[in-house]
């Protein structure tokens, strides 16, 4: 995983990739003593980062949260970011949040006191303050249908990013589908018979909505209308042809 032969490229940092996660995820795993929940459509984030959590009524998270000795964790809060394409591999990234649990106006609150983030490229402890101060991405909640609607709707647009990949990250390659997407940049995974590699296009300049990033997204089609066809896909496209 993690071919990076594309150069530098611009990134989220892993404060808001961490708050990126939360905000386009829609369940969640607490572990709290001996009690362990999959909860669905039941968490938010304030401003300030802490985590609130519409626990149901007959959760034995509110009486974990209750009987939690002061001052210590309580509980641990995992989530799951899967790609929305089909693709090996679709965990791209997990985060664990720990902290207290209490209530607060019927809800169960957690302000987390250690938070660590999981991706392909590796594991990084991520500082609470950076959480709190940090926001998500303006695309993270779209996400999920502006890749599903590249991959399904424009597998022409995929193959001809692909000219703006360096030859030898597609050698042996099968398959390429979009794997991420964020304000700074696309990133596409690229499948082979034993392997994966994943390659970062990075925009000219950050997305803040949509409509930038279709102007971004057009700028990279135009750069890659520019580049020679790569020798790999052409030798598949021949393949399948005879």
């Amino acid at each position: 995983m993690g071919d990076d032969t594309h150069g530098w490229t611009a990134a989220p940092g892993a404060a808001q990739r961490a708050r990126s996660v939360l905000a386009a995820a829609w369940s969640c795993t607490v572990t709290a003593e001996a009690a362990r929940e999959e909860l669905v459509g039941a968490h938010s984030v304030t401003d300030d980062g802490r985590l609130l959590l519409e626990a149901p009524a007959d959760s034995v998270l509110a009486a974990a949260a209750v009987c939690a000795p002061r001052g210590e964790p309580s509980a641990v809060l995992e989530f799951a970011d899967a790609a929305p394409v089909p693709v090996r591999g679709r965990i791209r990234a997990r985060l664990w949040l720990a902290g207290r649990l209490s209530t607060e106006d019927d809800r169960l609150t957690l302000e987390p006191t250690r938070i660590v983030l999981r991706q392909l490229s590796g594991t990084v402890l991520v500082d609470p303050a950076e959480f709190a101060e940090a926001a998500p991405d303006p695309l993270a909640t779209a996400e999920p249908r502006l890749l599903t609607h590249l991959a399904d709707c424009h597998p022409d647009a995929v193959e001809r990013l692909t000219r703006l990949v360096d030859p030898a990250s597609l050698h042996g390659a099968v398959r390429v589908q979009p794997l991420a997407l964020d304000r700074h940049g696309l990133t596409l995974r690229i499948e082979r018979v034993r392997s994966d590699g994943d390659v970062r296009l990075p925009f000219h300049a950050p997305a803040d909505d949509v409509a930038q990033l279709t102007e971004r997204v057009h700028v990279l089609l135009s750069q890659a209308a520019a580049a020679s066809c790569p020798r790999p896909l052409q030798r598949q496209r021949t393949d399948r042809e005879g």
